[in-house]
């Protein structure tokens, strides 16, 4: 079982949408996955419709009249997706136990109730700093940052950096920190004079995905259900489910064996950190290369500003070595790649579309066209 928390003081990043879309995601793909509405605001409950007046309250609180636990609150939304819904009660939670030792802990004594029946728990914090979110981070193995290309979201993302660090100090628990780009809107160079900034300043804690602005998104709220059931066609359905992916490729990696360096025991039982050696990296690299071919692409797009190409060699993520050369209008790029077949687009100032060029072709689940290439060893 995996823990997120998905956390960000500043308001309207998109923080709930990402947790209820994300959850709706990983259920989709077969995993099955728990979302706790931490926030007394309560957007994630009223976002699918929860009707409840239960919640966490009721299994911390010692002062309620409804002492539940956790298994009698979870409410199913869908195939692989539940929920533990919120009420404005769970603001009150801070003051009741101020004085109470052992307070941070209280979601992690809560959780073991459930663990082993879920593959993901995802925690939609509130939009604060304070004994909830504190509890939400103790618990969880890692914390996802949305953000927005803005710059006071960037100054948001420095304030839960510090109460991270300070549970790694204080509490002894590390908290691994990735950040996701949200309600990007590819149709402004400002948005990717901040994307390229955010990679400037937080380099690999970015997610590859990146969640685009996308009206769907806010009407499957408004209906009280996740895009994916409301318009699995949209780019809000397409994005969530490339996030859910490339998590799941991030938490395989350990078991593939994909390892840069790697920490050992010796002999006198001290730690050491084992890097390889250049002439080992080098003998990798050239007998990987042997069982390696290219792929070139190219789009004749004169009129456009950016163009990459994404597909099933890159999880269909914004892959920055992805991103094509533009010469008189003509954008071109050749990538490495394993001996086999690859589904691909283009994203053309954020637009996706098929090659035009290429006749192989395939319909996808989303209702568009997939671009067919096969690369030869």
């Amino acid at each position: 079982m995996k823990t997120i928390s998905i956390a960000n003081q500043k308001g309207g990043c998109g923080k709930t949408t990402t947790a209820i879309n994300l959850a709706s995601s990983l259920g989709f793909m077969g995993k099955k996955t728990l979302l706790i509405d931490l926030d007394p605001q309560a957007h994630a409950t009223l976002g699918l419709n929860i009707n409840d007046s239960y919640s966490l309250y009721n299994v911390i609180s010692k002062l309620t009249p409804h002492k539940l636990k956790i298994k009698e609150i979870i409410k199913s939304v869908s195939k692989n997706f539940d929920i533990v819904p919120s009420n404005v009660l769970l603001g009150t939670l801070e003051q009741e136990l101020t004085d109470e030792i052992g307070r941070e802990l209280k979601l992690v004594e809560i959780l073991v109730e459930v663990k082993g029946e879920y593959d993901y728990i995802l925690i939609d914090c509130p939009p604060s700093l304070g004994f909830l979110t504190v509890n939400a981070l103790r618990a969880s193995d890692q914390v996802m940052i949305p953000v927005e290309t803005s710059r006071f979201s960037m100054q948001g993302v420095d304030h839960l950096t510090d109460i991270i660090n300070l549970i790694r100090d204080r509490l002894n628990h590390p908290v691994q920190e990735r950040i996701l780009i949200t309600m990007f809107d590819s149709r402004l160079r400002h948005s990717f004079a901040m994307f390229s900034k955010m990679k400037e300043k937080f380099g690999k804690l970015l997610y590859d995905t990146i969640v685009h602005i996308n009206v769907k998104l806010k009407e499957s709220a408004v209906m009280g259900e996740a895009v994916l059931k409301y318009d699995k066609y949209c780019r809000g359905s397409k994005d969530y489910l490339s996030l859910a992916r490339e998590i799941l490729l991030l938490d395989r990696l350990p078991s593939l064996g994909v390892v840069s360096e790697t920490t050992l025991k010796t002999a006198e039982g001290t730690d050491q950190t084992y890097k390889p050696s250049q002439r080992m990296q080098d003998l990798v690299v050239k007998k990987t290369s042997e069982f390696v071919g290219s792929a070139a692409f190219s789009l004749k797009a004169p009129q456009a500003a950016l163009v990459y190409v994404t597909g099933s060699f890159n999880d269909w993520s914004l892959d920055e070595k992805c991103r094509m050369s533009n010469k008189d209008g003509l954008w071109t790029l050749r990538l490495p790649l394993a001996a086999g077949v690859y589904k691909y687009q283009f994203i053309v100032d954020g637009k996706w579309q098929e090659d035009p060029e290429n006749k192989n072709t395939e319909r996808n689940s989303f209702g568009d066209i997939n671009s067919l290439i096969e690369v030869k060893g």
